[in-house]
């Protein structure tokens, strides 16, 4: 039977106000031509299909469009979809009625009924080629607080038991609807032990900081277990079944090194044999000028000024993202002006100028040790501050603007 894992899609994300639509376009069609080129049983989407809980039309309909097609492009294939924690867990919920006519199961929230959990909801049973059941799913999706039961104090942390208690009883209720040769497969969207965050993307979730999952939390006895949330593919504690699948298109600037792939996952009856990665095309590239660290502004300017020209009949959307990074030893009122002047009729587009002071990094408090607010006069903080950013000693043109607005200040408060 094969399986095919993916997760992190951020429909409708925007990076430094820049639309990913038409990225997110070309994935879903490519992911459409890798169900079919695959001949893939089941598609396991583990969260974060929107990247925000109130997405944009837009957004929800790419969404509807790529299930539309996947069900008259792949007539065969099972779909099971789980809400994240960046997903309103009602609006994907909603739809239920019109994707349960089309043998699409979507988890927004963990369902219960009459106080319990609805298994009925959570447990999929997934068809191999031949139409038979091959595997049991059990449905995950993101656990907020208020959905784990209370654990006795003895238990341990009350979170972490928490989502093993729900863990457990799902899965507990796809071994009894199991029979022999089929596997048993877990789909989650969580922060997991001894994973790798993507600092700017992505942040540890579950009521704190503190609170990672065990891998433990999957037992030895399930094929597979597909997680989200993390945007760096990866295994999770060693294991060969337990994966992040990882986002398919970077979600921030930080990413550009990662590898995005979606998995394809073999299973031989009850056992795992394979996991394949397939590399997503990346259809926009990120550069950063310098590669590493930073440069001055009159560097910056040569290298930018090196940069590949615009080719006529580029689409805007293919233009790579730039990230500029400059040294600042002193004031550069300029920059923006002579930075934006540098990549005119250039390929690569700004999204990101960051500048980089090369002052002490002082607080007022250490530039002078022991001397209260009060005993400093406006020009003392100027200068601490002026310091604490630059390495350059302060010219006396700007010295005399500060005193300037100062006084202007001072006078339109008498």
């Amino acid at each position: 039977m094969r399986l095919l894992h993916t997760s992190d899609w951020h429909l409708g994300h925007t990076l430094y106000d820049t639309s990913r639509e038409a990225e997110h376009a070309a994935f879903l069609e490519w992911l459409l031509d890798t169900l079919e080129a695959h001949e893939v049983d089941a598609l396991l989407v583990a969260g974060d299909i929107f990247d925000t809980s109130n997405p944009s039309a837009e957004a929800q309909a790419a969404w509807y469009r790529f299930v539309a097609q996947a069900r008259i492009r792949c007539p065969k294939l099972d779909v099971v979809v789980i809400g994240g924690n960046h997903d309103s867990a009602a609006r994907l919920d909603a739809p239920d009625p019109l994707f349960a006519a089309l043998e699409v199961r979507v988890v927004g929230g963990l369902p219960k009924a009459r106080g319990a959990l609805d298994l009925e909801r959570l447990l999929v049973p997934l068809k191999n080629a031949q139409g038979k059941v091959g595997a049991w799913v059990a449905a995950v999706p993101y656990l907020r607080p208020a959905d784990l039961p209370l654990v006795s104090e003895e238990a341990g942390d009350k979170l972490i038991e928490g989502v093993r208690s729900v863990y457990g009883e799902v899965l507990e209720g796809a071994r009894a609807k199991r029979k022999p040769g089929q596997a048993l497969v877990a789909m989650g969207h969580c922060y997991m032990v001894g994973t790798e965050l993507s600092a700017l993307s992505e942040r540890k979730i579950l009521g704190g900081n503190q609170h990672a999952l065990p891998v433990d939390l999957f037992p030895e006895d399930m094929a597979y277990a597909a997680l989200g949330h993390l945007h760096k593919a990866q295994r999770v504690g060693g294991r060969e079944g337990v994966r992040y699948s990882g986002s398919p298109i970077p979600l921030s600037l930080s990413e550009a090194s990662y590898a995005h792939q979606v998995l394809l996952v073999e299973l031989d009856g009850a056992q795992l044999s394979s996991v394949r990665p397939l590399h997503v095309p990346r259809r926009v590239e990120i550069e950063r000028v310098p590669k590493r660290d930073a440069a001055t502004l009159d560097d910056v300017v040569q290298m930018l000024e090196a940069l590949p020209p615009l080719e006529a009949g580029t689409p805007d959307w293919r233009r790579p993202y730039l990230e500029v990074c400059v040294a600042l030893p002193r004031p550069e009122p300029a920059l923006r002006r002579r930075v934006e002047a540098a990549l005119e009729g250039k390929a690569a587009r700004l999204v990101k100028l960051t500048p980089a002071y090369t002052g002490s990094g002082h607080t007022l408090a250490d530039a002078r040790p022991g001397v209260s607010l009060k005993e400093r006069t406006p020009e003392d903080v100027f200068r601490a501050r002026y310091a604490r950013d630059y390495t350059e000693p302060l010219e006396p043109v700007l010295l005399e603007a500060f005193h300037s607005l100062l006084t202007q200040v001072q006078e339109d408060a008498s």
